[in-house]
């Protein structure tokens, strides 16, 4: 794909909107504004998703327990959202149930709005959440959205129910609910692909060094990582879609005042062994008033997550502590009959959420709704983005759109909740029939392999595979089922630059692959980078 500007022309192009940070908030943007018409260029200092967009629980979901903190207008948006998506990205997105076992020891985080209401007219309940208080909740959950796709909450029997074998047999009560998974980092690739395939430039490993403001346009100085080259973009509108860096860019970028705050809130994980033989979801109470989720990952893994905690300092890498492990791990065994121990973590992973700085007491009550906010002060606008949740992406770039129209008289309207990401054009209940399609055409590929490919590209795995005959044909084997031409997909159209933007980003074929493999798969793409060969388009 060529680049709508060519570089000699850059200097003297002014694009209608640079949006700064590659996580989903800036590629959602990118490419609803792309759809409408306008010129768009895009830069991320490092790796698309290569920060909170990459570190989340991996769900699209309503957000149950968001209804304790009355926040009824965001978790409806997100049910709305859930079904949306599913249509939009069947491959890489599908429902889950979720197991909520019940237990009259579990509590109410005692600073949301819905505990302080219960305390107050039944004190003796000493902040449990009541049966029937998670009942009602999950009725709202189940009808908020106008669910048409996912199945409705229902009551098990755990005494004699499958999910109740891995759990205690204190546990003889649940109650099965919808939600839905979503490869998060793939999510954000996607939504730069179709960006730029609609005109917008992409450019990663370029940081912003500075912003200049003129009465009609903003001058942005970016460099590339690579050749350390500075060069000047200018456009009529920026986006400051930075996530954890957000008020960086306010502040010692575009120089603005501003007392917007920002609250940096980390959230980690652990990967451990697959813990149970089914695949569906726990959704854990603990008495100390939070929840996390245990996940079945990877097919023989198991995701928990998530914490929360203050994390006051962006360009401090957020790390998964040896206390969060301990709290995780503590917290499942809890719940399971055999306990989870630091033995059996495989991986940890950890991420920073830029959440709008409402004042709230703690990490974990502070809002997830997204805040957009223009400053025009003295000139051309900047659009800033606070917050916001991977279910409601696209409906923030909705928003972002409304916010900047006008100074785009004319704006065409809406457009993407009606069309499908690359390789999204299926049904969803489709892809059984989409890996037959592909085990047909490709016999040599194993089940695991053909199975990997459909949920990681859809209908275009179809086109990274090509013309091969036999496996042979595909190249280099890297390991785990990496081969040496969807390699080369993958930099030339999905901008990866790195053995770690593959196995960790594009795929999570780090947890199968050894340090050896890696090395060697880094080694080639460096070699094939500095031989000329192309990479992805901008």
């Amino acid at each position: 794909m060529e680049a709508r500007v060519p570089r000699s022309q850059e200097t003297s192009t002014l694009y209608d909107l640079m949006v700064i940070g590659g996580g989903i908030n800036g590629c959602g943007i990118a490419r609803d504004a792309a759809g409408r018409g306008l010129s768009v260029v895009l830069a991320e200092m490092n790796d698309l998703a290569s920060a909170t967009s990459s570190a989340s629980t991996k769900l699209f979901h309503g957000g149950l327990r968001y209804l304790e903190y009355f926040e009824v207008r965001l978790v409806r948006e997100a049910l709305v959202e859930r079904e949306i998506l599913l249509r939009a990205m069947p491959h890489i997105s599908w429902p889950m149930r979720f197991i909520l076992p019940y237990n009259d020891a579990m509590r109410f985080d005692t600073e949301t709005p819905a505990s302080k209401v219960l305390n107050a007219i039944m004190p003796w309940m000493k902040g449990r959440r009541p049966a029937w208080m998670i009942r009602l909740g999950l009725f709202l959950y189940d009808n908020l959205g106008g669910r048409q796709i996912l199945p409705g909450t229902s009551t098990l029997d755990l005494s004699t129910a499958p999910e109740g074998k891995p759990l205690k047999c204190e546990f003889r009560k649940a109650y099965e609910y919808s939600d839905c998974w979503v490869e998060d980092s793939r999510l954000v690739v996607l939504n730069a692909r179709d960006a730029q395939a609609r005109g917008a430039r992409i450019l990663v490993r370029t940081k912003v060094v500075s912003a200049e403001r003129t009465q009609d346009h903003w001058t942005v100085t970016v460099e590339d990582e690579a050749t350390g080259v500075q060069r000047e973009i200018r456009a009529r509108v920026l986006v400051n879609a930075g996530g954890p860096w957000v008020g960086d860019i306010i502040r010692t970028k575009a120089h603005l005042d501003s007392n917007e705050g920002i609250r940096l809130v980390r959230g980690s994980h652990i990967v451990t062994r697959r813990l149970y033989n089914h695949d569906k979801c726990y959704f854990l109470q603990g008495e100390d008033g939070r929840i996390i989720f245990t996940i079945p990952y990877e097919t023989d893994f198991t995701l928990i997550g998530t914490t929360d905690q203050d994390h006051p300092d962006p360009s401090v890498k957020p790390e998964c502590t040896p206390e969060e492990q301990d709290y995780l791990c503590a917290f499942a065994s809890r719940y399971f009959k055999r306990p989870v121990t630091r033995d059996d973590i495989v991986w940890t992973y950890s991420g920073v959420r830029p959440l709008y700085d409402d004042g709230a007491s703690s990490a974990t009550a502070a809002t997830r709704d997204y805040t957009l906010t223009v400053n025009d002060d003295g000139g051309a606008p900047v659009l800033n983005v606070f917050g916001g949740k991977i279910t409601t992406y696209r409906r923030l770039a909705e928003s972002a759109m409304e916010k900047i129209a006008p100074w785009f008289p004319g704006l065409s309207s809406a457009w993407t909740a009606r069309v499908p990401l690359p390789g999204g054009d299926f049904p969803v209940e489709g892809v059984d029939a989409l890996k037959k399609r592909l085990t047909a055409s490709y016999p040599f590929l194993g089940e695991y392999h053909s199975g990997r490919l459909v949920r990681a590209y859809g209908t275009e795995a179809f086109t990274v595979l090509g013309d091969a005959k036999g496996i042979e044909d595909l190249g280099q084997s890297f390991g785990a089922t990496l081969t040496e031409r969807e390699v080369e997909w993958l930099m030339d159209r999905e901008y990866a630059r790195t053995a770690e933007d593959i196995v960790w980003r594009r795929s999570k074929l780090g947890l199968r692959m050894s340090a050896g493999e890696i090395d060697n798969l880094d080694n080639w793409m460096r070699h094939r980078l500095t031989s000329g060969k192309p990479a992805a388009a901008e």
